[in-house]
């Protein structure tokens, strides 16, 4: 029997999970609350109207409509406890409890947890006096030029300082002019980290830990990583920086250690764990952590899953995921690119007709649904940020090609957005691709097989005074056991970075002559060829 599942929020991220939710055959419907325009009558997708703060009204509803499951997105339910209120209800409910919210909704608290359990992050402290928190910057002996609001501020909450005074300014625009309102009631100020920043997300059921393929997001608004900090404006997936033996130094030393130390605290950890973290010259950090999945991160990680996201969500709930394990595909890579209003992040207008949808439809491409409605009949704008396009490829530069093809067909006024989404992929991607013995026609694996093969052939054609080894990059022949007077005969092939030594000096002259020998000989025979 077909289950019917409920999805908590309305942006992007939520449209991004309802989609791959319906793909799965054990559910009939996936109601969205309160939902967009994407997600209105989409298939097996429709909004519902019910009010997700009011969790005495929810449980009700899930209990009337045979919901199976709820699946939260956004962080302020889960910090707000609505997990707890539904389990308790006896409401399957997917996502952290609000103790477990804690590592996103008090970076304080996120700070100090990382400290008491090991686990690499930056030099820190917190404040609730703004007298305080500058003497700090100016007087410690490294670079304290972040300034966070501890509590949620949607994704916005971080100011990155170039220097002391713009870091003391950040203080005090957010302590005492309440940038971010009550989540700047106490400040953490970090040291700031030089690296690559990335995304790696994992699920877990309090014990173990399934590590999602990494992912980057953009934060800045403009081209070049300019502008000021947005909730983000594009992403892909997976991220080349992180080769698979680092992904694996990642779960063990940062994953892991935070479910472990979640669970050695008494607060089990069950959800998505997103660890947003810079790559250092000392080995990755934890710059913050978030309790669900990203936005726009969720839109090209979810493309990717070949598992029923439901079957996985279920093995998570019911402390079986290591017997569950999601499958990823291994041959594609996901862009999106963010289009949003202009005037974002700041004041933007409403009600903009939308357009071009059949169009990136045609295209092959998916676009996920943030701030949109429905008016008139019309899709419009609703919000900041708009809505993503998202292309699924077999390389990252393809990808990103199909995807700005998607951001022009798709149409309203005043529309922005980034060119240049996946940059510092593909810078990476041709700073190491250099030429390879594979590139040039060289098969160093098929070369090796064939030695294997052959090396008892050539041990019997061995006689005394040789002294090589097949397979190696030089041989010595002994002459003298061939009857000459204390010569040696040097062969020698080129590699790279190949190296001669002499046995000693008094061999110099006759290696020297040996080898000139040889070499033209060698040109001799390549002319005749």
């Amino acid at each position: 029997m077909a289950d019917r599942v409920l999805v908590i929020g309305g942006g992007g991220r939520e449209h991004a999970l309802a989609w791959k939710l319906a793909q799965s055959p054990h559910i009939k419907q996936v109601l969205v609350a309160p939902g967009n325009a994407g997600t209105a009558n989409n298939g097996k997708i429709s909004n519902s109207a019910i009010s997700i703060s009011n969790h005495a009204a929810l449980i009700q509803f899930c209990k009337d409509n045979e919901i199976k499951l709820v699946v939260v997105g956004p962080e302020v339910p889960l910090a707000a406890g609505i997990v707890d209120d539904l389990t308790g209800a006896g409401v399957r409910c997917f996502g952290p409890t609000a103790k477990a919210a804690q590592l996103e909704s008090s970076k304080s608290f996120s700070k100090a947890f990382l400290d008491r359990h090991g686990i690499p992050t930056a030099r820190w402290k917190a404040f609730t006096n703004p007298k305080e928190a500058c003497s700090f910057i100016t007087s410690t002996d490294f670079p304290a030029l972040v300034v966070k609001a501890s509590g949620l501020a949607a994704g916005k909450g971080v100011i990155v300082a170039t220097n002391k005074e713009g870091a003391c300014k950040a203080v005090h625009e957010i302590m005492q002019d309440k940038t971010f309102g009550a989540a700047g009631e106490t400040v953490v100020v970090e040291e700031l980290l030089v690296g690559e920043e990335v995304s790696c997300l994992c699920f877990t059921d309090g014990v173990t830990v399934a590590p999602m393929p990494p992912a980057q997001d953009h934060k800045r608004l403009m081209d070049g990583d300019q502008g000021p900090n947005t909730g983000g404006m594009g992403a892909y997936c997976p991220a080349p920086q992180i080769s698979k033996d680092l992904l694996l130094k990642i779960r063990d030393s940062i994953l892991q250690k935070a479910v472990d130390g979640m669970k050695e605290e008494g607060v089990p950890y069950i959800g998505v764990l997103y660890a947003g973290l810079m790559l250092t010259n000392d080995g990755p950090k934890v710059l913050e952590f978030n309790c669900r999945f990203g936005d726009p991160e969720c839109q090209v990680i979810l493309p990717l899953l070949k598992s029923d996201l439901y079957e996985v969500i279920q093995a998570t709930i019911k402390r079986e995921l290591s017997s569950s394990m999601p499958v990823w595909s291994e041959d594609s890579a996901a862009m999106t690119v963010v289009m949003a209003c202009e005037g974002y992040p700041g004041n933007y207008a409403k009600g903009l007709e939308i357009t071009g949808f059949s169009e990136a439809k045609e295209l092959g491409l998916e676009v996920f649904h943030a701030g949109t409605a429905i008016k008139d009949g019309k899709v419009v704008t609703n919000g900041g940020r708009v809505l993503t396009v998202t292309a699924i490829k077999k390389d990252l530069m393809s990808a990103l090609e199909e995807a700005n093809k998607g951001v022009a067909a798709i149409r309203f006024k005043g529309a922005i957005y980034r060119k240049d989404i996946g940059y510092r992929a593909i810078a990476f991607l041709s700073n190491s691709r250099g030429l390879t013995y594979k590139n040039s026609g060289v098969d160093i694996a098929a070369g090796n097989t064939l030695v294997q093969k052959i090396k008892p052939l050539a041990a019997a054609t061995t006689r005394p005074g040789c002294n090589a080894e097949l397979g190696g990059f030089a041989g010595l022949f002994d002459l003298k056991a061939a009857g000459y007077k204390d010569p040696i005969l040097v062969s020698g092939t080129d590699g790279v970075g190949t190296k001669l030594k002499a046995p000693s000096f008094r061999h110099t002259k006759s290696i020297i002559m040996a080898l000139t020998t040889l070499c033209h000989n060698f040109f001799s025979l390549q002319q005749w060829g």
